[in-house]
């Protein structure tokens, strides 16, 4: 390991470190704009020069490996001098947009301009200027304020994997452009707004609507898909108006995915902000103690048997623990988390996690994606299974729908019988599995939500077991959701119990009059139509499918607006925030069950916060602890059964509108319309229609 010395300070630091890395080490900060440490190195921008003795010029301490002995001084006189050059170049050109630019206050051209900028300029020149690209509603580009540090085209490329942009001309007519007359469709475009170091590239949807200072930032977790990614919740007064990614190494690394990051608008439409009761016909607005009264008139005639629950995809676990007790205290065992039918075992946590974790699928080098586009369903997740693609020696498969993952991959067919020929050891992608130090797969809700899905999950268990997937230290049996209530909804037990009905049999029960009652949690993905003169009482956020089947609305919170615990598709216990509150009359949803509980006659035992965690651990006590990934022990789960003939397909049909806020959302409006949904809209799970 070479030794070197950085202002005076010696350093022993790996081969292949470059300055910069090694000066970050001792907590010398170099300033810098198109070096970023989760792409490849371009050095093109030399503001992060540095001097080193018996060299002849200032080096790009970016791009410049150390060596033994080196002698690096970094903020010397002659650097600052190659450094306020190099800051005298870059404005030039650069227009005197600051006042009027949304990067004002988070820029770092304007913060190194700051410390290297001169307090006059030498050029009477005219200013070039270059003409904006359309990136499609959700990147505003002003590219006459673009430095050409080449984040976005390496972003781009390496991590989004979809290669659209790129450098157009040379010297001083260089311009970063698409390549193609397109729009930029990637999941993850949102972050070229993060990496663009000036005000290049900003927020389109919220274009002039804010000052980086003006907002209340709340650290939270993001509940639009299962990965719950570390985010930040930017606010103005009452109102959501951006969501940034946090830096989580162990989830979404610093990225997010484009519905996480914009469907924030939806936050503030289309929202029940007062309880509403159904009288003659229609909905009419109604006080908490009347709603409250219509329900307990209904219910008061009904027995316990012929009341069900069924839990949408954003329900928080404090919610679903006070959903579940109200439940059985009312004698009912017809409760359901799994509003869209998936074949998952409540039984068995193992059958039901992301065993691998979601950093740690890096480590696998052979995966099987079973029913699953990851690119939709999780664009974080692809972008980790792209990163270990470009690190060579993996080899990946998918049975299911064909489609451009941005890693390679062999496409196996889209037929369920692939699967029965891989467990049986038919197939040659099975000696792949078998010859990988740590395979893995991927099971996705497609697979899962139809008909065969329990056979499906008991052939992707023989799958397993026959590649070698679980072993000391590794298990790489992945199950990827896409609701961020799923696995807290199986480890807190809302599944049926003795003789209870899953969310189908609740539907079909209620049209053939079997099922009296149905509460509603944010579900609004099952079949309205299907529960015939049954009395509905839906709680949730948004006036989407259930409110307007419902005979009672009670307005709940959405993730944004209150302090829930929700459980990832790895199985880590994790908290939102709150960051703004509820619009009106609305309350946290559990909450609401708890008030109700008092007027049923039922009252539940806890009335604080704390309390209903302490009933969370007491149900569970992996609840307990918070950003944790406990092991789940491997046991038997899946049936034995033939497999259908329909092909696989993803759970979700459109990226941009898969729930209730997505779909409110005026800007996920306009992707789908500018970059097409492919929608199959017989389908209920992931587009409404």
């Amino acid at each position: 390991m070479p030794k070197l010395t950085i202002d005076g300070t010696e350093i022993e630091v790996e081969a292949g470190t470059t300055i910069l890395q090694a000066a970050e080490q001792l907590g010398i900060e170099i300033p810098r704009f198109c070096y970023h440490e989760r792409l490849a190195i371009a050095g093109n921008c030399r503001m992060c020069l540095v001097e080193v003795e018996k060299m002849p010029k200032p080096v790009a301490s970016c791009a410049q490996p150390v060596g033994e002995g080196m002698v690096v001084h970094t903020n010397n006189a002659a650097v600052r001098k190659a450094r306020q050059g190099v800051m005298e170049f870059l404005l030039i050109n650069h227009p005197l947009d600051c006042p009027i630019c949304d990067q004002g206050g988070e820029c770092d051209l304007q913060d190194q301009a700051m410390a290297y900028g001169g307090d006059r300029g030498r050029y009477r020149e005219d200013k070039r200027a270059v003409e904006d690209k359309d990136y499609g509603p959700l990147v505003q580009t002003w590219m006459t304020r673009c430095i050409q540090c080449t984040r976005c085209i390496r972003f781009i490329t390496e991590i989004a994997g979809t290669p659209v942009l790129g450098g157009l001309y040379r010297s001083d007519h260089l311009e970063v452009s698409k390549y193609v007359n397109s729009a930029l469709s990637s999941e993850l475009s949102g972050n070229l707004i993060d990496l663009c170091p000036v005000g290049a590239l900003t927020n389109k949807p919220a274009a002039y609507t804010y000052r980086a200072w003006e907002l209340n930032k709340t650290e939270s977790v993001d509940a639009m898909d299962g990965l719950g990614a570390a985010i930040r919740i930017d606010a103005r007064g009452n109102e959501v108006v951006r969501v940034l990614p946090r830096i989580n190494d162990d989830i979404n690394e610093e990225w997010l995915g484009d519905r996480s990051r914009f469907a924030c608008d939806g936050l503030k439409r289309q929202r029940l902000d007062r309880p509403y009761v159904r009288r003659d016909g229609g909905l009419k607005p109604a006080s908490w103690n009347e709603a409250f009264a219509a329900i307990a008139a209904v219910l008061k005639g009904i027995p316990g048997a012929k009341i069900a629950a069924i839990a949408g995809d954003q329900t928080d676990c404090e919610t679903l623990v006070a959903a579940k007790d109200l439940l059985v205290s009312l004698g009912s065992a017809h409760i359901d988390c799994r509003q869209d039918g998936a074949a998952l075992d409540a039984a068995v946590r193992a059958s039901y996690l992301f065993n691998s974790t979601i950093a740690g699928i890096e480590e696998a080098d052979a995966v099987l994606v079973i029913g699953a586009n990851p690119r939709k369903e999780a664009p974080v997740l692809n972008a980790r299974l792209r990163k270990r693609w470009l690190k060579g020696g993996f080899k990946a498969a998918v049975v299911g729908p064909k489609a451009d993952l941005t890693f390679g991959h062999d496409w196996l067919g889209d037929q369920a019988s692939v699967l029965a020929d891989l467990a049986a050891g038919k197939h040659p992608f099975m000696d792949v599995l078998k010859a990988a130090r740590k395979p893995a797969l991927i099971l996705g809700q497609g697979a899962l939500a139809r008909a065969d899905g329990a056979a499906i999950l008991g052939l992707a268990r023989k799958i397993a077991d026959a590649a070698g997937m679980v072993t000391d230290g590794w298990n790489g049996f992945n199950v990827l959701h896409t609701a961020a209530a799923r696995v807290g909804g199986l480890d807190l037990g809302f599944v049926p119990g003795a003789g209870g009905r899953n969310a189908a049999a609740i539907v079909d029960g209620a049209a053939k009059g079997d099922i009296a009652a149905v509460f509603l949690l944010g579900a609004d993905e099952v079949d309205m139509k299907g529960f015939g003169n049954a009395f509905v009482v839906y709680l949730g956020s948004h006036g989407d499918a259930g409110a307007h089947r419902a005979d009672v609305v009670l307005p709940g919170s959405a993730y944004t607006e209150k302090n829930a615990t929700y459980v990832n598709t790895e199985g880590r216990v994790q908290r939102t925030r709150l960051a703004v509150f509820p619009p009106g009359e609305a309350r946290e949803d559990w909450k609401v069950i708890r008030a109700l509980s008092d007027v049923l006659g039922k009252p539940l035992g806890y009335d604080t916060p704390k309390q209903v965690r302490e009933r969370l651990a007491a149900v569970n006590p992996l609840f307990a602890t918070l950003d944790t990934v406990t092991p789940a022990a491997w046991g038997a789960f899946g049936t034995a059964g033939t497999v259908g003939d329909t092909p696989l397909a993803s759970a979700i049909d459109n990226f941009y509108q898969t729930d209730p806020i997505s779909r409110a959302s005026k800007v996920m409006a306009e992707c789908t319309a500018a970059f097409g949904c492919g929608c199959n809209h017989s389908k209920k799970t992931g587009t409404h229609g």
